[in-house]
């Protein structure tokens, strides 16, 4: 297949939307990314036109993009590029989507704790994750150390 890929740095334009469909989680919000270049006569970056992606990820990384990321952080965005066009009241609206693959923190602008979502095979858990409690490994504990020790792993975001 031919798809389109790309890896865009921005910034979190709206909030995330999560939903559970029929195959698992939906999330999706809209991303800014700001057009930067180097100005040799000012010495300095300058702003370009911002351009606006609607970002739309599935399943597990959906869950996780609901639960780690807020409006205004700074991201990068890897995925397919999609360009739909619709047609509304006699108008044609162009829309530029990405479907992601991964998305991660900007480090460069900021730090970030990472923690790992330990799975469950337990519809029960799985329903409390839906309704926004993840099971994941204490700070400064790896995934495979908190379940061999057993210990509970629930925390709501």
């Amino acid at each position: 297949m031919n798809d389109t890929m790309v890896t865009v740095v921005g910034n979190v334009a709206t909030n995330v939307e999560y939903r559970e469909t029929a195959t698992g989680g939906m999330a999706r919000f809209r991303f800014a990314v700001p057009s930067r270049r180097w100005d040799r006569r000012g010495g300095n970056w300058t702003d370009g036109p911002t351009s606006f992606y609607t970002v739309f990820a599935w399943r597990s990384l959906a869950q996780n993009l609901a639960g780690s990321v807020s409006v205004g952080e700074p991201l990068l965005v890897h995925g397919r590029l999609k360009v739909r066009e619709e047609e509304a009241d006699g108008r044609r609206r162009t829309f530029v989507d990405i479907d992601a693959l991964a998305v991660g923190h900007d480090l460069t602008r900021g730090t970030s704790a990472f923690r790992r979502v330990v799975k469950s095979r337990d519809p029960d858990e799985r329903s409390a994750a839906a309704a926004g409690v993840v099971r994941t490994a204490p700070q400064g504990a790896g995934a495979g150390e908190a379940v061999a020790q057993g210990a509970p792993l629930v925390a709501s975001l």
